[in-house]
C-alpha cells in the first residue's frame, strides 16, 4: 500500500468520525487534496486511491499540473485555485481551473467572468472571508460579503457556490468552534437573502474536526496526505 493511499485512508476515516460525532451524514463534507508543491506524480498516486479534486496555491504551477495530467489521460480530475489571486493572473485559472475559492474583490471575479471560455462549464466559486480579521489573512470583511456575493452571483459564466476561510490557528478546539461558527452564521444569512449557497469551503489538517462540527462542507487537507512540504525559495 502506497503512503498517499493509506493517509487518504486514514484522514477519509477521520473525517467520518467527526462527522458522526457532529450528528452530519459522512458524505456532507468533501476532503480537497491540497497538492501545492507537490508534482503530478503525487496527484496521480491520489487519483489512483480515488482521490478526485485538487487545491493549488500556485497559478503556474498548478496550470502545468493541470496540463501533464490531461496529458497522461487521467480522468475526473476537478481543479480548485486555493491561493490568493492577483487580477493579473486570472486568465490561466479561467482557462484552466474548474474552482475559485479567494474571490475577496469583485474586480477579480468581472476578470474571472470575461476570461472564462464558453465552451467550458461555468466557474464554480467562493467568496473568501477574513471571519476573524486576521492581519495577515485575504478576504472580505464579513459586514462587506453580502454585497460582493450579490455582485458576484450577478456575473455570467461564474456559479456562485458559497464562502471560505482561513482564520488564525485557534488554541484549542472551542475557540476554534467559536471561529468556525462566524462563518457558517454569516453563510446561513447570506442563504436567507436568497443567494443559495451550498459550499463551505473552512478546516485544515490540524482543524478540521472543528470545522466539521461548525458545519463546514469541504476541507482543504494537504500534509496529511502527501507528507511535509518543502517550499521554493521564490514561493
Amino acid at each position: 500500500m502506497s503512503m498517499i493511499l493509506a493517509n487518504l485512508q486514514a484522514l477519509q476515516a477521520r473525517i467520518g468520525q467527526a462527522c458522526d460525532r457532529a450528528g452530519r451524514s459522512r458524505d456532507s463534507v468533501r476532503l480537497l487534496a491540497v497538492s501545492k508543491t507537490f508534482d503530478a506524480e503525487a496527484v496521480r498516486q491520489a487519483w489512483l486511491a480515488g482521490q478526485r479534486a485538487f487545491g493549488e496555491n500556485y497559478v503556474q504551477e498548478g496550470v502545468e499540473k493541470v496540463q501533464q495530467l490531461q496529458a497522461a489521460g487521467l480522468s475526473g480530475l476537478e481543479w480548485h485555485c486555493i491561493g490568493p489571486l492577483q487580477s493579473n493572473k486570472t486568465r490561466p485559472v479561467a482557462e484552466h481551473f474548474d474552482w475559485v475559492h479567494t474571490i475577496d474583490r469583485f474586480k477579480v471575479a468581472q476578470r474571472l467572468s470575461e476570461q472564462r471560455p464558453a465552451e467550458l462549464p461555468p466557474l464554480q466559486v467562493c467568496v473568501q472571508v477574513n471571519v476573524d480579521g486576521g492581519p495577515n489573512k485575504s478576504g472580505v470583511q464579513p459586514e462587506q460579503a453580502l454585497e460582493l456575493a450579490q455582485a458576484v452571483a450577478a456575473l455570467p459564466r461564474l456559479q456562485l457556490r458559497g464562502l471560505m476561510c482561513i482564520p488564525e490557528p485557534a488554541p484549542d478546539f472551542a475557540s476554534a468552534c467559536a471561529v468556525f461558527g462566524r462563518a457558517r452564521a454569516l453563510f446561513d444569512a447570506l442563504n436567507e437573502r436568497g443567494l443559495a449557497l451550498d459550499t463551505l469551503s473552512m478546516g485544515m489538517s490540524d482543524d478540521l474536526e472543528a470545522a466539521i462540527a461548525s458545519g463546514s462542507t469541504l476541507v482543504r487537507v494537504g500534509s496529511a496526505i502527501f507528507g511535509s512540504r518543502h517550499y521554493p525559495a521564490s514561493a
